[in-house]
């Protein structure tokens, strides 16, 4: 079996160890699918439970299930004693578990060397118990009118039982790499309330095509993937060759690096939403058309159209990582602004900040969220300059859009080769070698973003009652 596994493993360029865990992963779906038929609710987080804590076994081994209990437990017994705290003490001391955790394990370099640790699922699990406490500790404020939407729809008014927390934060379809759901969400689906109620007139929309469809994607990404890296490895930013190139040679490199790189991530989510769409989690309604058509976006963590096309890096965390991207937003974000204030840059890179502690305290993951935060503060300079001439010349408010588009493309990319390289070293020797051009354009964006401010539109009076 293991000379089987080991020539597999040869055929397709990974190691063991990866191609245990992808076997693992794809299982993902048929033990999602099988969740559909367990009979009561008590036996679906059972059935929960146990699938994720048997596959996570056997992608990473007994020790990654001990690494799992520690931040449930934690959460669970600051939800138990200290409510009213609960969702603070919960952020910061599973946090602090995971970054001991990014640590001891360094599971970049070891992903980089063909190695796989139970790190990712642990990032996932984390923000889950999180969310969990701080959605608990919501439920004790009386006044609504300072909650936000996402607040008031998604605060727990009662403590859920031990199974129910430990199916939710174990539950297969989810468990390795996202989406991140929230507790009200995996009650309702699990006791099958709300939208998953189903009626003689109102039967379960089918999953069927929507999971080929995931599946068919996710298919196209590997093998995308696969073709791609072979040409565009990132040892070339260390080699000597690569130094030699022109200065638009290596910014295409990068354009191409990133391009590979993200096509890896795009199998990875297209697998995890053809499980969660089987399973039936991933409906989120029905669509207003006529006749009315089932949506699956719960599941959806990736458009890959919108990201390789994206109009302005504003829209990048909207199209990449989107349920992160959405906790972080909910979490972090929009409690950082103040009521009736607007969020700027501070806030902005506190949450980058986050995202990059999240993922890991290799310099490149730094460097790249921080980079983030220039890109999209720069990237909302140039949307203001369009938007104020819009009405008045259209040909210069194309012009900016494209400029926009550029920027995105320039910047992102330029910024991905920390994420992807991680060492400190090997970020700023690539970015030197052309001339941190994609950290200099954001920043001179943001000079002229205050230079040249644009007139605020003139709200219309409102008519005197007569």
């Amino acid at each position: 079996m293991e000379l089987q596994m080991e020539a597999m493993a040869a055929s397709i360029g990974v190691s063991v160890p990866v191609l245990r865990f992808l076997l693992c992963f794809v299982a993902t779906i048929p033990v999602s699918f099988l969740w559909r038929f367990v009979p009561s609710a008590l036996g679906r987080h059972l059935y929960a439970v146990l699938t994720g804590a048997v596959l996570s076994y056997l992608s990473f081994g007994f020790s990654s299930n001990l690494h799992f209990i520690i931040p449930m437990t934690i959460g669970y017994l600051f939800m138990l004693f200290f409510r009213k705290h609960c969702g603070i003490l919960t952020f910061f001391a599973g946090f602090g578990y995971l970054i001991s955790c990014h640590v001891y394990y360094m599971s970049g370099d070891a992903w980089k060397e063909g190695g796989i640790d139970g790190t990712g699922a642990l990032m996932v699990l984390t923000l889950k118990v999180i969310s969990c406490a701080i959605n608990y500790g919501d439920g004790l404020i009386k006044d609504e009118e300072g909650l936000s939407e996402a607040q008031k729809k998604y605060r727990l008014i009662k403590c859920p039982s031990i199974i129910e927390y430990c199916g939710y934060c174990l539950c297969c379809g989810t468990h390795f790499a996202g989406p991140v759901y929230e507790m009200k969400d995996y009650l309702d689906w699990t006791e099958r309330k709300g939208i998953w109620a189903c009626t003689k007139d109102k039967p379960a929309p089918s999953p069927l095509l929507p999971t080929l469809r995931a599946i068919v994607q996710a298919g196209v990404c590997m093998g995308l993937y696969l073709y791609l890296v072979p040409h565009f490895p990132l040892s070339r930013f260390s080699d000597p060759e690569y130094q030699n190139w022109s200065f638009w040679h290596k910014l295409f490199y990068q354009y191409m690096s990133g391009f590979t790189a993200r096509w890896k991530y795009y199998f990875i989510w297209s697998i995890s939403e053809a499980s969660v769409i089987i399973s039936g989690f991933g409906f989120t309604g029905w669509s207003d058309s006529s006749p009315p058509k089932p949506k699956w976006e719960r599941a959806k963590n990736v458009d890959v159209l919108g990201v390789e096309l994206a109009q302005s890096s504003v829209q990048l965390p909207l199209v990449w990582n989107i349920q992160v991207s959405t906790w972080l937003r909910h979490y972090v974000y929009e409690r950082l602004v103040k009521k009736g204030k607007k969020g700027g840059f501070l806030q902005l890179l506190a949450t980058q900040t986050v995202s990059a502690i999240w993922h890991g305290l290799y310099p490149g993951y730094i460097i790249f969220f921080v980079q983030s935060a220039l890109m999209i503060a720069g990237s909302k300079v140039i949307y203001r300059w369009q938007q104020a001439v819009a009405s008045k010349n259209a040909v210069l408010a194309n012009l900016l859009a494209l400029v926009n588009f550029l920027y995105t493309i320039l910047v992102l990319n330029y910024s991905c080769i920390g994420f992807m390289v991680l060492s400190l070293e090997e970020t700023l020797a690539s970015y030197r070698s052309v001339h941190f051009v994609g950290t200099i354009v954001p920043i001179v964006f943001l000079l002229l973003g205050n230079i040249i401010k644009p007139a605020r539109p003139v709200k219309p009076k409102a008519r005197k009652a007569e």
